[in-house]
């Protein structure tokens, strides 16, 4: 059964204030693929410091990703507004032209942080592409998805 639809089939909030509170963790993963032709004529000059003309994009990433994960409850209808207390945000490059973002998030409430740390992801990753797309239109966000959660009914891990 959906949660997020009550006894009539109508959307609806969930009710925790029978949960007990715990600590929540939750890590998600956004991949951002560049080009063939960026990664080559481009990709090695940026690696380590990855500056472009719009400023630091790793950096700018960061703090877009952990605004985001602090604001999931006004993107999503139904998901509860959660008091943050750890949100990072870190890059890897998995492979000459992909770059792997994580985004963890902790908190001790009632509800888990999967939407928050999938926020801050997916918005860490749209922010890279915005930084880049005047190098190349042909950047794509992939395998957006959740690594591992804490807390609740049942812990995942991927």
């Amino acid at each position: 059964m959906l949660s997020h639809v009550d006894k009539e089939n109508l959307p609806t909030m969930v009710d925790v204030s029978d949960k007990a509170v715990t600590k929540r963790t939750a890590v998600a993963r956004a991949t951002v693929v560049f080009p063939d032709e960026f990664s080559r004529d481009h990709l090695a000059d940026y690696q380590e410091t990855f500056h472009t003309k719009k400023g630091p994009v790793l950096d700018t990433a960061i703090i877009a990703g952990v605004q985001a994960a602090k604001q999931t409850h006004h993107l999503f209808p139904f998901c509860h507004p959660i008091p943050l207390e750890d949100c990072r945000v870190s890059f890897e490059w998995a492979e000459e032209d992909k770059l792997t973002i994580d985004c963890s998030v902790r908190a001790t409430h009632k509800t888990g942080v999967e939407m928050e740390a999938l926020t801050g992801a997916t918005v860490a990753a749209l922010t890279v592409y915005d930084m880049c797309k005047a190098l190349s239109h042909r950047i794509r966000i992939s395998d957006v998805r959740l690594i591992s959660k804490t807390g609740g009914k049942r812990d995942f891990r991927e």
